[in-house]
């Protein structure tokens, strides 16, 4: 994980030290810097910066993000940067096409300029075009304040070059499905994600966060068999049901495990905080994310890197409302949810690690799991054994890895889970009148607060970052609910 800031064109380049100011929790300032395991590396630029600003000779890479399989891309490379420098020396941007991890690039060269992003967009990229041909590009939107173009998302599954424009690579998309005994489904699925953690576990010291639900549960104990000193961390109110579950889990594989107990209190003085990192006011967004930086405070005392149980439910169809569906609408569902994790949940997952300088790796999000997931048939994800089972392929993979008590719980929202909900949104109710929602809610491009809490985050947001940060760009949670 580290800061990308950078330009394409003739541009002002004394900017690009402040947005590395802006974003230097990520990883700092300075050249990229090439290191042998391949893990996420870059901070960008000076030198690259220069490259691009004015056609000089030579190539210069940042990345935000990981790429696995470095040493099969450009055999010979010590690093993954190098390893990019060179596929790219050699294919040109078809190169991104065959990379393996969550990334966000960029790469200088003498012919011209890339933008990369991975097709889940795990690691975010943001873009500002000026005048004169002049672009602008960071990882996070609030280092690109102070420039004169509006602020727009870059695209995952895209690359972007001067003469090309964006073109799309890679796509999220339906399947068809599988058609094998489920006892070999259940193998497959589980010697999958066997081997995703297995990637990210091999550079360094890695926890987990522990939720207690399936998903992070699931992660704990696969990790946990190739790593006997594995530390956990969990984080919610006194009493919630996702502390008692993580103790479980805890317990049950033998983690070291350490807590982060909040209050409202807390929970109120994290939260300008939480927004400013997290560039967002949705209000299940937020609610999730404040527990989720309090247990990326907590565990960046600990280790470098965790896994993140991230796209579990949008793989599996852990959500209760999926069970409504027809079994025919599921699958494209899945997919879309799972194309909206870039600007929502994977957003909070990032900017949650990224405030501290930790990196959560999402194991789920993997392209081999993520694949052979799109191809689990519907009757495999939510099964009726007299009720309704929600994630049945998933448990059957794990089971005997987990307490049936764990294994078996259903779905809770983070923030119900950590105890967080009820409190905020009473505290919201208390301090914002019905006049006013009823005059605020509706922002200036048209778009609708849907509750008091979320105006009251809107509120934070927007005296944080004025009007620099539009409305627009904000995602939003599907489903959320709309103001009584």
């Amino acid at each position: 994980m580290a800061g990308i800031v950078g330009i394409i064109g003739t541009c002002d380049t004394e900017w690009v030290q402040s947005g590395l100011k802006t974003i230097a929790h990520r990883g700092g300032a300075g050249e990229a810097v090439c290191e042998a395991d391949g893990s996420a590396m870059g901070q960008v630029w000076p030198a690259a910066q220069e490259a691009l600003a004015t056609g000089a000779d030579g190539h210069s890479v940042a990345l935000d993000g990981e790429v696995h399989n470095w040493t099969e891309l450009s055999v010979g490379s010590t690093c993954a940067l190098e390893a990019i420098e060179t596929a790219h020396k050699v294919r040109g941007p078809e190169f991104v096409l065959d990379l393996d991890g969550p990334f966000a690039l960029a790469v200088a060269a003498h012919d011209g300029a890339l933008l990369a992003r991975d097709r889940v967009g795990k690691s975010p990229l943001y873009l500002q075009k000026l005048g004169d041909g002049c672009v602008r590009f960071a990882s996070e939107a609030k280092a690109l304040i102070g420039g004169d173009g509006e602020i727009t998302e870059f695209p995952p599954g895209h690359y972007y070059t001067v003469d090309g424009g964006l073109v799309r690579f890679a796509r999220i998309q339906t399947r068809p499905p599988v058609e094998r005994p489920e006892d070999e489904v259940a193998d497959e699925l589980r010697g999958r994600l066997v081997a995703s953690v297995t990637k990210r576990l091999s550079t360094g010291d890695v926890g987990a966060w522990l939720s207690g639900g399936i998903d992070s549960a699931s992660l704990t104990a696969l990790a946990r068999r190739q790593s006997p000193d594995l530390k956990t961390f969990a984080a919610g109110v006194e009493g919630a049901p996702d502390l008692e579950y993580a103790r479980i889990v805890s317990e049950f594989v033998g983690t070291e495990h350490h807590e982060s107990i909040c209050g409202l209190k807390e929970m109120l003085e994290v939260l300008p905080a939480v927004i400013y990192y997290l560039e967002s006011f949705d209000a299940l967004l937020v609610r999730s994310s404040i527990t989720n930086f309090l247990v990326g405070r907590l565990a960046a005392e600990h280790v470098p890197a965790v896994l993140s149980g991230e796209g579990g439910d949008e793989l599996f169809a852990g959500y209760s409302y999926l069970k409504e569906l027809e079994p025919s609408e599921l699958p494209g569902e899945l997919v879309d949810i799972t194309r909206r994790l870039h600007n929502t949940a994977l957003q909070r997952v990032d900017r949650c690690s990224a405030s501290h300088g930790l990196v959560a790796r999402t194991a789920f999000l993997d392209g081999d799991v993520l694949d052979y997931a799109l191809q689990i048939p519907t009757a495999m994800k939510i099964r009726d054994n007299g009720s309704i089972v929600e994630k049945w392929i998933l448990r059957r993979a794990l089971d005997g890895l987990l307490p049936d008590e764990v294994l078996n719980r259903t779905k809770a929202k983070f923030w119900q889970g950590a105890g967080v909900g009820e409190q905020l949104h009473t505290y919201a109710e208390d301090i914002i009148s019905d006049d006013e929602f009823a005059s605020e809610r509706t922002l200036s491009d048209g778009s609708t607060i849907n509750t008091k809490e979320e105006l009251y985050y809107y509120r934070i947001f927007r005296d944080t970052f004025g009007s620099q940060l539009a409305a627009g760009l904000v995602g939003r949670t599907k489903g959320a609910p709309a103001a009584n």
